[in-house]
């Protein structure tokens, strides 16, 4: 794990993980997608915001907040596709039988 979860951050992953999952019941899962990097990127302009005295101050440190914020997600994002990949059969339901050939991983 990149970051120092609380207590209770995999409870508070979950539950966005299991709205998300509610609707792509209702739309498909690049529009749940989307509209879930839309509310995280909403949140965080929220978040940073907070740390500022006045608009000019965010702006000033405008740069540092995009790179801090995408090279996290970059991190967050690599893990967890590297875990996909690792159990992608578990995760995917695919099961494996002598009679298929395995899946591999092209480099």
């Amino acid at each position: 794990m990149l970051i120092d979860p609380d207590d209770k951050f995999f409870e508070r992953a979950d539950a966005l993980i299991h709205l998300a999952n509610e609707q792509v019941k209702e739309i498909e899962n690049g529009k749940v997608s989307a509209s879930m990097m839309f509310a995280v990127a909403r949140f965080n302009a929220w978040v940073n915001a907070g740390g500022f005295q006045s608009a000019q101050e965010m702006e000033a440190a405008k740069s540092e907040a995009i790179e801090y914020f995408s090279n996290e997600y970059r991190k967050m994002l690599e893990e967890n596709l590297d875990d996909y990949i690792a159990n992608f059969n578990q995760y995917m339901g695919i099961k494996n039988d002598s009679s298929s050939p395995s899946l591999k991983l092209v480099e």
